[in-house]
């Protein structure tokens, strides 16, 4: 390592705590490819010292008052919003998307601490008078204890936001595992959180890999975990987290599809197709990555989004005329373009091929162009796989009916969109698609902040849904209180309360 490459550890008990497992990870400048960081992997004693500072601080902030916490999240929330800039120069610098990508990411974050700042209202109770003589029955949540966060590198400062904050306001104490690919963001939260007055050892960030992310799996002080990434990463956390005894919701990945119908307005349905597959380089699990033409608009479709697709500017995130940025990693990138060299023997005609791109002054950077392939058959493996870069496929089917059930026999259920000006099939679609957000003529329906994010069928493991309500219940345990007392005018003889003796 030379003297530039700065060192990330963890944040643990409200400061710095330098790693000591002796274990590093290299981050790097996805535009270069050069190694700017390298991060602290914790052992399992780091794991353990983590959460025993979260448990600590469960002792007074799971009994703390509303009025606390929603005061220290308005605080965070102002100090996110100043520092918006800097958030998304961390973003770019380490995952490389675009910096306007990178403030859209914090918008986006900032909208569930929004929700969190208003949480006294999500966690009002009920109350049932006199079900029978003088026995009321009250129903109330209260927060679950330390809960673990375990985040993916593509949102790494939205992907936490959509845990952390409602966690906190909730009353639980939190762990979060980032990415060790970008994990500069999550320290630049904790900082903040820490300088709007949260209490030590209520946030808490842990950096590391496999064996951090099992050891809070298996925690005895880990009540709950969150989790956002690929479907078999997804099934493992939610297997090994159950059999613990833990509640998990665990989001995996996703193969969204968008059906197309003969009466859509295409340079619409081309527009939102070219900005959902190849936004962020495509590596978002709400990306769109199949578009399903229905009868005989494919080719013009396809023309349409070719035209499209053929003006993006790639080029550094930190450059203001890029539009689309590099890959995470070289692994990644080869792994991206391997389904595009692979897709003619598979069937495929391939319509632009991003392979082999690069960028003029940052030859060693993890570029791919945009890759554009049609008449894919389902059995290619460019359509199987969710690929999690800037390759979109286009798949045909005569009838709406045929279309549907293309979308609908995927193992993939995360989100979907149709385009049309038919509201009958519109309405129709929202109700028989198997698919746990919908969009219509919504290329990316990711639902906003009061409304909670997920799947079905391999991109949802687990019973609740992300943010929004499933996110407050996910944090919090019901609980019924019956309760008699007896009414005063049964006292004891001889005292005299002041009430009345005649009910």
């Amino acid at each position: 390592m030379t003297n530039t490459v700065k060192t990330v550890d963890h944040w643990i008990g409200g400061k710095t705590v330098e790693g000591t497992s002796g274990n590093w990870g290299p981050v790097t400048d996805p535009a270069t490819g050069a190694v700017t960081t390298r991060v602290a992997l914790a052992s399992v004693e780091e794991v353990d010292a983590a959460v025993a500072a979260a448990k600590d601080a469960f002792a007074t902030w799971g009994t703390s008052s509303l009025a606390q916490r929603t005061s220290i999240l308005f605080k965070f929330r102002a100090l996110l919003d100043a520092n918006r800039d800097a958030i998304a120069e961390l973003i770019v610098a380490e995952h490389g998307k675009v910096h306007s990508d990178a403030l859209g990411e914090v918008a986006r974050g900032l909208e569930i601490v929004d929700l969190a700042c208003g949480i006294t209202t999500q966690l009002k109770g009920e109350l049932s008078t006199q079900v029978a003589n003088r026995v009321d029955v009250a129903s109330i949540r209260q927060p679950v204890g330390v809960v673990a966060g375990i985040t993916p590198f593509n949102f790494p400062a939205m992907v936490p936001m959509w845990m952390f904050p409602i966690a906190i306001a909730t009353g639980n104490t939190f762990v979060l595992k980032p990415s060790e690919k970008d994990p500069s963001t999550a320290l630049k939260l904790a900082e903040l959180f820490a300088e709007a007055g949260l209490p030590d050892g209520v946030f808490n960030v842990l950096n590391g890999d496999k064996v951090s992310v099992d050891r809070l799996l298996e925690h005895p002080d880990v009540a709950a975990v969150s989790f956002v990434g690929s479907t078999p990463i997804a099934r493992h956390i939610h297997t090994t987290a159950s059999a613990n005894g833990k509640r998990v919701q665990a989001l995996g990945g996703a193969k969204n599809h968008m059906l197309v119908l003969p009466d859509a307005d295409l340079d619409a349905a081309a527009d939102a197709a070219v900005s959902a597959a190849y936004g962020s380089a495509g590596e978002r699990c709400m990306a769109i990555s199949a578009v399903v033409a229905v009868g005989s608009i494919g080719d013009e479709l396809v023309g349409k989004i070719r035209e499209r697709a053929e003006k993006i500017k790639i080029g550094p995130g930190n450059d203001p005329t890029s539009e689309m940025g590099p890959l995470i990693t070289a692994v990644h990138r080869d792994k991206v373009a391997s389904y595009v060299t692979g897709a003619a023997a598979e069937g495929c005609e391939v319509v632009l091929d991003g392979t082999g791109y690069t960028v003029e002054g940052h030859e060693n950077g993890h570029w791919i162009g945009l890759s554009l392939l049609d008449h894919v058959p389902t059995t290619a493996a460019a359509y199987q796989d969710e690929i999690f870069g800037p390759v979109l496929c286009v798949l045909r089917a005569d009838t709406y009916e045929e279309g549907l059930a293309l979308i609908n026999a995927s193992r993939f259920g995360n989100g979907t969109a149709i385009f049309t000006r038919d509201g009958g099939a519109a309405r129709r679609f929202q109700l028989e698609v198997e698919a746990g957000m919908v969009g219509v003529n919504v290329p990316i329906p990711v639902p906003v902040g009061y409304h909670s994010f997920g799947g079905w069928k391999d991109s949802l493991f687990g019973d609740h849904h992300i943010y929004g309500p499933d996110g407050v219940h996910f944090y919090t345990r019901g609980k019924v209180v019956t309760t008699r007392w007896p009414d005063p005018s049964d006292a004891p003889s001889g005292v005299d309360l002041g009430f009345p003796r005649n009910h």
